[in-house]
């Protein structure tokens, strides 16, 4: 999240929510850590009867990050051990959302969103990445270079 927040780029906590085979998207999103500079909406105070699959009441801050074109980063890490950055560039598009309290996006990467899942998931990236705005793989793949990391961009 820090470092799509030095491009500019706002970023959020995100892991997946559901692959949408209808509509061709990957829902993500969570409930924690959100960048509301880049938020479709004005953020709602969602009230929860159940609180992170726990009975009781609790309040979520929920949003959408705003439409158009978008870039999921994450941390991951290569068989041998060492770090790796990995990027994929999608578009947030319009439609229903989840109303569960998370911040949510409607994620469109151009491809089968069970291929893309697998592909992204096969990179080596952690469980949680950051979602930021704008296309920014090679702004990514810089500043990989700079830090000495190798980079891998996912593209189905």
């Amino acid at each position: 999240m820090l470092i799509m927040d030095r491009l500019g780029a706002g970023g959020s906590f995100t892991e997946l929510q559901a692959l949408n085979f209808l509509d061709n998207v990957v829902e993500m999103g969570h409930d924690g850590p959100a960048h509301l500079a880049i938020s479709g909406r004005r953020p709602l105070l969602r009230g929860l009867g159940v609180y992170h699959g726990k009975r009781g009441w609790g309040v979520s801050v929920e949003f959408d990050v705003r439409q158009g074109p978008v870039t999921a980063f994450g941390l991951g890490q290569a068989k041998d051990g060492s770090y790796l950055m990995v990027a994929s560039e999608g578009t947030v598009v319009p439609g229903p959302l989840l109303r569960i309290g998370n911040t949510t996006s409607r994620v469109d990467f151009g491809c089968d969103p069970g291929e893309w899942t697998d592909s992204w998931s096969a990179s080596g990236v952690d469980h949680h990445w950051s979602l930021g705005t704008g296309h920014r793989a090679a702004e990514l793949a810089a500043v990989a270079d700079l830090l000495g990391l190798d980079f891998r961009e996912v593209r189905v």
